[in-house]
């Protein structure tokens, strides 16, 4: 698993508040398929951030498909974020 795929799967499922690059975000992470499928959607509070991205885990390797923005963003935001305790 990469370290990326491990960070995402790591954080909690269900609606939960977080920070990232000094902004604090909601968001709600959907496992689906015993975790080999995943859908994060973030919005920052009090801003205009949104991340948008869907995760698979596929026998031919991992695939991400961000929603409508660039890969490197969602991957810097995932690596970013730190749930509330």
């Amino acid at each position: 698993m990469s370290d990326f795929a491990a960070t995402l799967t790591a954080l909690p499922d269900g609606t939960f508040f977080g920070i990232a690059r000094g902004r604090r975000y909601v968001a709600t992470k959907s496992s689906y398929a015993n975790g080999k499928s995943i859908k994060l959607v973030a919005e920052e509070l009090g801003g205009t951030d949104y991340i948008s991205l869907n995760w698979y885990d596929l026998g031919s390797g991992a695939r991400l498909k961000p929603c409508e923005m660039p890969e490197a963003k969602v991957r810097a935001f995932v690596d970013a974020l730190v749930p509330d305790a």
